[in-house]
């Protein structure tokens, strides 16, 4: 062994020593600490995520799989893209489902022949629509699936199904609350039909009293074509009256119609840029939203702030003049709402192309204040990522949590990368969700910023610092 070796590995020890001790971890804390100081000051003081949402909102709209304001807002963020200077931008073609909702739909309900009130309703998304006449029918009130096997066939037949379990109001968790009574929106209407009902109505997901009722996806399974029934949200407000209405009257009858109807699968893209990598090009980290968004609004926080806010993260980056060791992407998926073709599509392509992922965050709860993240991750790299929640606590988003992360990434996961979700305060995100008051008044400029900034810090670290599964796969 020559002198020279002996001193390379003299030198190699000394620094290995050195990058154990407190010292050195004090400094590259420190280090930590400026950077992301100046991500969130670059962030809050020359941001363009909120110009890009005020666009992508007033002068696109709402962005609905298959639709000419899908179709624009592609094209938008690519060209957006492309002013950043990024090494890569691309579309990723994807087939999407096409269905449109037609005229706006109309119902009342009908307590006496003659005496009528307005509801109001919107059809579910990928719902069948009425006939041309509408559907007028009895109601009947359950508050979940559950219920309709102990009524069966004989009290559903021939009539309309309502379903008003109400989301969990003591669940501090939102998003809880929401996923303990969406199944009656998704299934709703095919477990219906299996007892001959006409119709189904569903409570709106949100904890909000107010008058404006929220789409979103359903499913009818492998009911034949010929036995699907229209289905239709109604709000918060019109369900608590339709309710008390039953109590009186439990023979009144609810009156809908909906315009609503599927066109074949048409062809749309996944937007996506990229920053490579200095060291490991071929390792990649993804930040990204879902391009898509129901119709009734402008799809300003589900999921238009997730979308810029991913844009953000590569445009501080460049901005600051950052090389990221890995390769990093931004990818703005398509059909997250009504399909999740577009996640689906983005990992199918990179299975077959080989592709390393190493980390994946996705935004998709809104643009408001954040608080955090949830990680899908495993325990060495957690006890990693949770050393890093100091760095957050300025600004006040240290939530750092196993738990979910985002629709769209999910597709990636295997047991070499990490799943990592924003989450931001969700109290008022079901005041907006799926419904037409999701607009761009209703996101604050300076808390889409806060989260754009949180997630580039996040992504800076992963980057230095990668993953206890990534470098153990390096080392062997």
């Amino acid at each position: 062994m020559s002198h020279n070796t002996l001193t390379k590995i003299f030198f190699s020890i000394v620094f290995i020593s050195v990058s154990a001790s407190p010292l050195f971890s004090q400094k590259v804390n420190t280090e930590d600490s400026l950077m992301l100081r100046k991500i969130f000051d670059t962030a809050l003081l020359e941001g363009k995520s909120y110009d890009w949402l005020e666009y992508l909102s007033n002068d696109i709209g709402g962005r609905l799989s298959g639709s000419l304001e899908a179709e624009r807002a592609v094209e938008y963020t690519k060209k957006e893209l492309e002013k950043l200077g990024l090494d890569k931008v691309w579309l990723q073609p994807v087939m999407v489902p096409k269905w449109t909702r037609g005229i706006p739909e109309y119902a009342y309900i009908e307590t006496a022949p003659g005496i009528t009130s307005i509801a109001n309703i919107c059809a579910l998304g990928g719902s069948v629509p009425t006939p041309d006449g509408g559907i007028k029918a009895e109601v009947i009130e359950v508050k979940g699936i559950d219920e309709l096997e102990a009524l069966g066939t004989e009290k559903i037949k021939g009539k309309i199904v309502f379903y008003n379990r109400p989301m969990q109001a003591n669940l501090i968790s939102t998003f809880s609350a929401y996923g303990g009574c969406v199944d009656q929106r998704y299934q709703g209407a095919m477990e219906a039909a299996k007892y001959g009902a006409v119709g189904v109505i569903v409570r709106s997901m949100n904890l909000r009293k107010d008058d404006y009722p929220h789409t979103g996806s359903m499913t009818y399974g492998d009911t034949p074509a010929n036995m699907r029934i229209p289905a239709c949200a109604i709000s918060t407000n019109g369900a608590d009256y339709l309710s008390s209405a039953l109590k009186l009257m439990p023979s009144l009858k609810f009156y809908f119609k909906q315009k609503c109807k599927v066109f074949p699968d048409v062809q749309s893209y996944n937007v996506i840029g990229e920053i490579t990598g200095t060291q490991f090009p071929n390792q990649y980290i993804v930040v990204g939203g879902h391009l898509d968004s129901w119709d009734l609004g402008d799809g300003s926080h589900d999921d238009g702030a997730g979308c810029v806010q991913s844009m953000e993260v590569l445009r501080l980056f460049k901005k600051m003049n950052y090389q990221p060791k890995h390769s990093i992407r931004v990818v703005l998926f398509m059909n997250e709402e009504n399909g999740l073709r577009g996640g689906r599509e983005y990992a199918q392509q990179a299975q077959l192309k080989n592709e390393t992922h190493v980390f994946a965050l996705e935004s998709d709860a809104g643009g408001f204040t954040p608080r955090g993240f949830s990680f899908d991750i495993d325990d060495a790299t957690f006890t990693q990522v949770k050393s890093w929640a100091p760095l957050f606590k300025p600004y006040l988003i240290h939530y750092f949590e196993k738990g979910g992360s985002g629709a769209d990434i999910g597709p990636l996961k295997n047991d070499q990368m990490v799943l990592a979700g924003l989450r931001p305060d969700s109290q008022r995100y079901f005041d907006h969700h799926h419904a037409a008051n999701d607009t761009f008044d209703a996101v604050n400029k300076r808390e889409l910023e806060l989260g754009g900034a949180a997630m580039a810090s996040l992504i800076y670290l992963f980057d230095r610092y990668g993953t206890k599964k990534e470098f153990t796969t390096i080392k062997k």
